[in-house]
């Protein structure tokens, strides 16, 4: 949840993502406040900003889109060992950083 507007909270995150070094595939859909990053070979990830009584709620998806070798990506993530805790600590980072005003950004960019 991100205690701030879902419009501000969005165009906050379009921001946040495009600006980001490597990023091959970039989806935006402002009307149903979609966004979506496609790189390497099997990774996608799709967030979607919703109203809540908080402010904002940001959801983050990861799809596995690879078209070949397919079963080797759940195999390969196992050796990441803490690599979810760090994905879920720098996502709550992220929330964090929506909050803030323009300029005050920690992470992602």
């Amino acid at each position: 949840m991100v205690p701030a507007p879902v419009t501000e909270v969005f165009t906050r995150l379009a921001a946040t993502l495009r600006a980001q070094p490597y990023n091959p595939g970039f989806e935006l859909d402002a009307e149903r406040r979609f966004l979506a990053q496609q790189g390497g070979w099997w990774y996608r990830g799709e967030y979607t900003v919703e109203e809540d009584p908080v402010g904002a709620r940001v959801t983050h998806r990861v799809y596995n889109v690879a078209t070949w070798s397919r079963w080797a990506v759940p195999l390969a993530n196992r050796f990441f060992v803490g690599f979810a805790d760090q994905v879920g600590d720098g996502f709550d980072r992220m929330l964090g950083d929506l909050a803030r005003p323009d300029g005050e950004r920690r992470t992602l960019g």
